[in-house]
Formats: C-alpha cells, sequence, structure tokens
C-alpha cells in the first residue's frame, strides 16, 4: 500500500511522517521518524455509549523491545504488562490531548503509540505525543488543535531541543513542554533547582518551537487536501440550567460565600440544597418543560448543579478575591509537620498536612542490590530512589475495590520522586538504595505535593544528607473572560473547577520539578510566568513549616537501617573477589554475615548490621585484592610446610613460600626444625617472580609485631577456601 511520507526540517533535525500507509483500519494513523527512531501513532473512534457522560479517552504507549534490538527478560520472553516509564509516556501523551476535545464529545477514542524502533539520540515520548495530534487531524476528528510537544534541556547557558538520553543525564533541565496555537497546555520538568526566571525562560524557548511544529502540521494537512475546521462548542438545552440558576442561586451562595465551613459541611449543605431543589422539580406539572428535560436525561440535572455550582464559585473567587474557605488568593492553608512518629523500625517517618490534606511517609534504607532493574527500552538500567505514591479510597471518604497502582499514582509518585532526586546525596558517599513511600491518609487537593514535603521530612528522619529540604505547592488558575485569578495553595473543590493545576517543586535556591495541565486549549506565558513566580514564596512558608519538625538530616542512621562500607577495588580483581562459581564471595558473606555488592566499575559495597563484621569482611576483601610489593613486611600464620619450604598466609587469600635457604641465618636442616603449622611470623617479600609468586624470607626480620606494616591478619574461616 503507498502512503505518503512528508518531512519537517526541525532544529536541525529531520522528522519524517508517513500517512495513509500503515494502519489503514484506524480512524487515523502515522508513522513519526526521527534519526532511527520510529513510533506508530493511531486513533480510533467508536460511537458514544448510552448514559456516558464524560470523554472516555484512552492512550496507550506500547513498547517493543526489539525497537532496540533486544529480547524481553521476563519468563514468557515477551512484553507483559507495561513499564513504569511506558505508563508515564502514555499520561505524557493523554494530558495535552484531552482538553482539546470539546465538551460535547462522548464518542469513545483511544490513542495507540507503539515504538518501532528506537534510537538513542531521540527518544521517542515527545515524537508519540506530536504524533498524536496529527493522527487524530487525519482523522477529522473534532478536535481543538494542532498541538504539538518538544523537550527542553540546559547544558552550560544554553538551552537545547530534543536532546539525547546521553544529553538528558548531563543536563540542568528536562522539560517538556506541549502548546496549540492558544498557548502552553502542558509542561512536565525536572529540574536541577534552576531559579524561577530560567524556567520561564526555558518553558517560553520551548513554546517558540512548539509554534514551528504547529505550522508545519498545518502545512501537511493543506498538502493532503484535508481542511481543518476548529470544532464549535455545542449549546446544550439550558432549561434545567436557567431553572435552577433562578430557584438555587441564593442558597449556593449562601453555602460557598459563608467562610469557615469545613469540606464535609460545605459538601453537606451543597448536596441538602440539590436535593431540596430535585425534589421541587418533581412536584411540578408532569407537563412542566423543566420536569420533562431533567426527567428525559437524567443526567442533565446533575450536570447543571454542577456547573452552577462552578459559575458561582468562580463569580466569588473573581469578585471578592476570596476564596471559599475564607483565604485570599496567595494564602496557604495551616501546615503540621512532624517526624519520627513510627518507631525506628522504620527508618524514617513523617506525617505533613496542609489544611485537609495529609500525608504519611516511611523512608526505607536498602543495599546496591535493592535497586530496581528497568527492563525497558530507556538505556538506563536501574533505579536507586523510588518514591511509591498510594491513594487508598477512604482518603476521601469513599469505599471502593483496593487494587494495583492506577496510572495516577504512578505519576504523582513520579512527579515527587523528581523532586527529591536532584538533593540526594551522590552515591559514592551514601551508597543506599532510597524507597520512599507516601500514603495519602487525607485529600483535599495537592496530595503530590504533600507527597514530596512528607518524603522529604522521612528522608531527613533517616538520616539521609539531603543537599537541601524540598518543598511543593500546587497553583490554581480562574479565568472568567479577560479575568484571571491565579490560586496559591489549591483544594480539592478549585482544582475540580478551575482551570488549571500547576505543580511547583523546589528548594530555597531553586525549582526541581514542575507539572502543569490544563482544562484550557493552552495558557498565555504571561500567565504561566506569574504562577511560577507566585509558587516562589508559597514554597518558602512550606519548607520554613517543614523545617520547623526537623531543620536538618539526622547524624545517627535508625539502629534498624543496615550499615554500608564502600570502596573501590580494581575492577580485573573483582574475578578474584567472587571466586570459581562464586565460592569465595559467599565464604565471606558467610563468615562475617554481611551482604556484598560489586559493581561492574569495582565499587565494593557492604551491608552489615554490624560495623565490626562489616571491617571484617572489607579487611579480607582488601586483603584478597592488595597488590604486594618487593620490601614489605607482613605477620601471617604458617598454612602448611613442603620440603624445600614452608607457606605463610601474609593477606586474607594470598600466600607466599619462604624457601628453607631463607628460614634461619645458618643453615636448615629440615623446614620444622624452625616453622610448624600455625605459627605466627613477620616476613618480608624477597622478590616477586614473573609468575606472580611472592617469595618471603625471614633472615634479618625481627620476630616482633612493632616491625609488621599490617595490622594482624584475620584468620581465615575453615569453612572456605579462599585458593580454591
Amino acid at each position: 500500500m503507498q502512503g505518503q511520507t512528508q518531512s519537517i526540517s526541525f532544529d536541525g533535525r529531520e522528522i519524517r511522517l508517513t500517512t495513509g500507509r500503515y494502519a489503514p483500519q484506524a480512524s487515523g494513523s502515522v508513522l513519526v521518524e526521527c534519526g532511527d527512531t520510529a513510533v506508530l501513532v493511531t486513533i480510533t473512534r467508536s460511537n458514544s455509549r448510552e448514559g456516558v457522560d464524560f470523554l472516555p479517552l484512552t492512550c496507550d504507549y506500547e513498547e517493543r523491545l526489539y525497537a532496540a534490538g533486544r529480547i524481553p527478560g521476563s519468563f514468557m520472553r515477551r512484553e507483559n504488562r507495561p513499564p513504569e516509564r511506558a505508563i508515564l509516556i502514555a499520561r505524557l501523551i493523554d494530558r495535552p490531548m484531552r482538553p482539546l476535545f470539546p465538551s460535547w464529545m462522548r464518542d469513545d477514542i483511544q490513542i495507540v503509540a507503539t515504538c518501532l524502533s528506537l534510537d538513542e539520540r531521540v527518544p521517542p515520548d515527545v515524537l508519540a505525543a506530536t504524533g498524536a495530534s496529527i493522527a487524530t487531524l487525519i482523522a477529522k476528528i473534532p478536535f481543538h488543535g494542532p498541538m504539538a510537544t518538544v523537550r527542553v534541556g540546559l547544558l552550560g547557558d544554553d538551552f537545547i531541543l530534543n536532546p539525547s538520553y546521553r544529553e538528558i543525564e548531563r543536563s540542568d533541565l528536562d522539560l517538556v513542554v506541549a502548546g496549540t496555537p492558544d498557548g502552553v497546555v502542558m509542561v512536565e520538568a525536572g529540574a536541577n533547582q534552576l531559579a524561577e526566571q530560567d524556567v520561564i525562560e526555558a518553558i517560553d524557548f520551548g513554546y517558540e518551537a512548539v509554534v514551528e511544529l504547529i505550522k508545519a502540521q498545518n502545512k501537511i494537512l493543506q498538502d493532503m487536501g484535508i481542511e481543518y475546521v476548529k470544532p464549535e462548542e455545542r449549546v446544550e438545552d439550558s432549561t434545567v440550567f436557567n431553572y435552577l440558576e433562578r430557584e438555587c442561586s441564593k442558597a449556593i451562595i449562601d453555602v460557598l460565600g459563608q467562610y469557615g465551613k469545613t469540606k464535609k459541611e460545605r459538601d453537606s449543605q451543597l448536596d441538602t440544597v440539590k436535593l431540596q431543589i430535585g425534589e421541587k422539580i418533581n412536584s411540578l406539572k408532569e407537563d412542566d418543560t423543566v420536569r420533562v428535560a431533567a426527567n428525559t436525561n437524567a443526567k442533565l440535572f446533575n450536570s447543571s448543579y454542577k456547573n452552577l455550582t462552578k459559575k458561582i464559585m468562580r463569580g466569588l473567587i473573581v469578585d471578592t478575591g476570596k476564596r471559599i474557605d475564607g483565604r485570599s488568593l496567595s494564602e496557604i492553608r495551616p501546615i503540621i509537620s512532624s517526624v519520627g512518629i513510627l518507631p525506628k523500625r522504620v527508618h524514617g517517618s513523617s506525617l505533613f498536612q496542609r489544611g485537609l490534606t495529609q500525608v504519611l511517609s516511611t523512608a526505607t534504607l536498602g543495599t546496591p542490590s535493592d535497586a530496581q532493574e528497568m527492563d525497558d527500552l530507556n538505556p538506563a538500567t536501574e533505579k536507586t530512589y523510588l518514591h511509591h505514591y498510594n491513594f487508598p479510597p477512604y482518603s476521601v471518604g469513599e469505599t471502593r475495590p483496593m487494587r494495583s497502582p492506577g496510572r495516577r499514582e504512578i505519576g504523582h509518585g513520579v512527579l515527587a520522586e523528581r523532586a527529591i532526586a536532584p538533593v540526594l546525596p551522590d552515591k559514592e558517599n551514601f551508597p543506599y538504595v532510597l524507597r520512599v513511600v507516601s500514603e495519602v491518609l487525607s485529600s483535599n487537593g495537592s496530595t503530590s505535593m504533600g507527597a514530596v514535603c512528607s518524603g522529604t521530612l522521612a528522608l531527613m528522619d533517616a538520616g539521609v544528607p539531603l543537599k537541601a529540604p524540598v518543598s511543593g505547592a500546587a497553583m490554581g488558575l480562574i479565568k472568567e473572560g479577560e479575568e484571571v485569578r491565579i490560586l496559591t495553595d489549591i483544594q480539592g473543590i478549585e482544582d475540580f473547577l478551575g482551570d488549571m493545576d500547576f505543580k511547583v517543586a523546589g528548594t530555597e535556591k531553586g525549582i526541581t520539578a514542575l507539572q502543569m495541565d490544563m482544562k484550557m486549549t493552552g495558557l498565555e506565558m504571561e500567565t504561566i510566568a506569574e504562577a511560577i513566580n507566585q509558587a516562589r514564596p508559597a514554597r518558602l512558608h512550606i519548607l520554613e513549616k517543614m523545617l520547623e519538625a526537623i531543620d536538618k538530616p539526622r547524624e545517627v542512621l535508625s539502629p534498624h537501617a543496615p550499615r554500608l562500607l564502600s570502596f573501590r577495588i580494581d575492577s580485573e580483581l573483582i574475578g578474584t573477589v567472587i571466586g570459581p562459581g562464586g565460592r569465595t564471595i559467599k565464604g565471606i558473606t558467610e563468615r562475617t554475615n554481611t551482604k556484598i555488592d560489586i559493581e561492574d566499575g569495582g565499587v565494593v559495597t557492604i551491608a552489615s548490621h554490624d560495623g565490626a563484621a562489616a571491617e571484617e569482611a572489607q579487611r579480607i576483601i582488601e586483603g584478597l585484592t592488595r597488590r604486594v610489593s618487593e620490601g614489605e613486611t607482613f605477620q601471617g600464620a604458617v598454612t602448611r610446610i613442603i620440603p624445600i619450604g614452608a607457606f605463610v598466609e601474609i593477606l586474607p587469600g594470598k600466600e607466599g613460600m619462604i624457601h628453607i635457604s631463607q628460614l634461619s641465618e645458618s643453615r636448615v636442616e629440615k623446614v620444622d626444625d624452625v616453622v610448624k603449622v600455625g605459627d605466627k611470623v613477620t616476613v618480608r617479600v624477597r622478590e616477586i617472580d614473573n609468575r606472580g609468586r611472592i617469595n618471603l624470607t625471614l633472615r634479618g626480620v625481627p620476630q616482633d609485631n612493632s616491625h609488621s606494616t599490617q595490622e594482624p591478619i584475620v584468620n581465615i574461616s575453615s569453612n572456605f577456601d579462599l585458593n580454591s
């Protein structure tokens, strides 16, 4: 089947788009290629289902390990459930696409992006997101596009577009910007404590590139003869809404305009108003147009009541400058922080509460072998910092089945992970694998930023030497015509009925993570900059309250946390430590009751709850890998005797031989006339021959420990043989 291939020249790279060739039964499809990365993006639309009052949009990102020339490592040797990074890319597609479909859309829509080939210089995620827009436009599905997505990195003082994986690792910024002709619609970023102005400039830089990609999409549509028409918003039946506005606006204003109510009280009173007006509608004559409309469409009454509540709440904020809990636009809810709330069996713990949002976090210190192995297309093969976020139903007073983490929980956990990762200590100085678990005990908005704050406190309570503490705040937006109000520390109803959820996390020095989601088709850079700058004093206020609970990391770890010793050996001698079939290292761990991990580069990490045992294991390994020089003296035990000499263990696993002629200044007839097995002797290295054999001497060496250059050697247990 012949397709149509067009190219976009973008930042010195060529992006190739092939349409009309692949997946012909999908509503729309495009193969996006850049370098050797190829992503097939399809969109399929089905008829709406009866009773659905929301947009049933599903976005999936599928990884195939053949794209990188690999075979899956699972028992089945095929891809199974999507890895974490694939779920995050699926969310990266969903978040900018969802607000661009018209509000009246109820058709089932599924977007599937499949990575068919991977070039490590070209990450596929932003290509997949842009491809979703192109496929939607080709399918002629109503859509407020085009939409394009780019990544921005920062190397030195220069911004770079769509950096490679290696450049992302070295970059101080990993920013993804999605936008439409109306403005920015989504932002996702991790940063190395960058100043607010630097982040604002990076978003602006990214949006300029987005505009170029949007122009290219319009040209492609023109060349294909597809006329893009921006969808019109449909006018819904306003009979019920107008009736509610007349009959119960005052009652809703009384509920929302009376400050000081708790969330439970406010929700209960709104439900009462809804119930009363519903009964009033049912008491109308059977042929009354309001009653007929409400009964004809069962969901019309609920949506009309929600829309009226939304209109009144937003109007009160715009008109009064106050929110429904009485706060000003920039005011933060009361904050309570505490640490060490769980027994020290838990290595670190904290409780962070802001208003009615309450998050309990724990920190666990693990050994290098606890790192998470990543079997996906990303070149990074393991994670040493894990932040998991749980959102149980009781946190919002609901009942529902407890299942495995959903996409939202995975996304919020990774956002908190991204916010804290830049301030973690260097692996060389603190070689622990870290896991933080944030349990949302109560939710009323901004739980992901609560996880950042409580996670930071738990790590400090565990004694993790963070470079700086991290706090976070969620910013909101109310836009009514030309009137714009930015809200600091939004609560649940402001998120639900507002236009923006903009999460900003960072240290006193600068920003470490951003995530912005819109319910609009785009936002101007001026408003984004204002929101970022307004978040800074909020973050610093929250940080101040956090530091009242603990102002620096604890200097002593929990007694139940493993103690780690980390040191480096010659990578060529790793095999010596491991031994044939792993017998040597197994013997050391059994002897010292420790856990030992060796990396390919030669970094050895020893974990034990007994510091002395860890030090003993270190001495054994250092002995195995220590290079001996001529002239050095050692104290060791005689291990065996042969007719021409005696063998002495000078270091764990290292023996040298004293020839019979070197046992004494005078002639020796028999070796055991001078030494016997088990004797401790001080010897000097006489020479190391060309086969690496160590020849020792007793001649001229005083038999006194004060002349030894080594500490007394630890006797090796007989349950394993270092020479095997």
